[in-house]
Formats: structure tokens, sequence, C-alpha cells
């Protein structure tokens, strides 16, 4: 599949030992980082997925707009550091030498979504988004660089890898729906993708 250069799907990327490796790995983000509810900038409507972050920085989103910060905006406490497992990712799949700075943890459940939109909140572009799935299976759009360019679906399972690159750093993306049942990875169901991003320029 390639909807625009620069794209890269690798499936089965993780093996169900190292999806196991994955999810337990997550399991220390979660408790100092908990999962919370991000809000929609201007409207305050909140999204679908739950969300959460480690590395230096995290993405987040609320009334005053997207951006980036140190600290996750619930507790004021710093994100826990990326489990060794997603830096390692990271080295083999994005072929750019300065770590990432952000990973972004959406947790969907059998009804969340995600709409078309591109990672542009970012200074460095040349760095291309590396991406995760964990747990149930997703119905994944990506189009170009424009809103209205034609695009294309793909299934995401459980271990697949995404990698943006090139022309697709800057492609639109989004998830239209969740396959519940599809996975066993995860007791509670619901599917978990992991986003990382190199944020400033080295």
């Amino acid at each position: 599949m390639t909807a625009v250069d620069g794209l890269r799907i690798v499936p089965g990327y993780l093996d169900r030992a190292a999806q196991s490796a994955m999810r337990d790995a997550l399991q220390d983000v979660f408790a100092r980082a908990p999962l919370y509810t991000p809000r929609m900038p201007k409207t305050g409507r909140p999204m679908s997925v739950r969300m959460t972050n480690c590395g230096p920085l995290g993405w987040v989103t609320d009334e005053c707009g997207y951006r980036y910060q140190a600290t996750h905006p619930e507790n004021g406490e710093p994100w826990p550091p990326m489990p060794d497992l997603l830096l390692d990712t990271w080295r083999e799949l994005a072929s750019y030498d300065p770590a990432p700075e952000a990973c972004l943890v959406n947790v969907y459940g059998p009804d969340a979504k995600m709409g078309l939109h591109q990672d542009r909140d970012e200074q460095d572009f040349n760095a291309p988004v590396v991406s995760l799935s964990l747990g149930d299976t997703c119905l994944f759009r990506i189009g170009g660089t424009k809103r209205n360019d034609p695009t294309q679906s793909v299934r995401l399972a459980s271990g697949d890898a995404v990698v943006l690159g090139g022309d697709a750093r800057l492609a639109f993306h989004g998830v239209d729906r969740i396959m519940p049942g599809t996975s066993t990875l995860l007791s509670a169901g619901g599917r978990i993708n992991l986003t990382m991003r190199r944020v400033t320029r080295p």
C-alpha cells in the first residue's frame, strides 16, 4: 500500500512475546502518567480516545490548543521515560539518529476513532513518525498532504508498525474504527497506539 511516498507498513513487526513485553512495560507508564481524556481546542469537546505520554515531552490538547509540554496536564508530574523496547523500535525503523522526544499513547475503546489529521506540531519534519499497534485491529486511513487528497484504508493488527517519512511525514491519516474481539492481548480489549516523534530540531 503506497498512498504517498515515504509510507512504510511493517506487518507483524512485534511478535506475540514482544507485544506482551511492550504491554507490560506500559503499566509503569500508566502508573506514573495516568490516562486522561483530552479535549479539542476552542470547543473543549472530549476526544473519544484516552491519552498519556512518555519521554521528555508529551503532546497535549485542550481548550488552549495543541502543544508539547514536559509535564502531565492533570498531575503536573514529568512524563516517565520511554521504555527501552520503544527506543529499540525507533533505532530499527526510523533511520534517524537523534532519539525521539515524545511517545504519544492513545488508548481506543471499541467505539473510539480518530479523524483525519496531520502530525505537524513538531519543529523537525525530517524525522519520521513511528507508530506501533497493540490489541484489537483498527481500520487505518491515510491520504496525501492535502485534506481532500484521495485516501486508502488498511487494517492494522496487533504488532504492526507504521512509519511516516518523506512525503508521508505530513500525510493526513486517521482511524475509522476499531474491530472488537480481534486480539486477546489486552484483557479489557480495545487498542493501544504508540506514536514516537522527534519534536525539536537536533
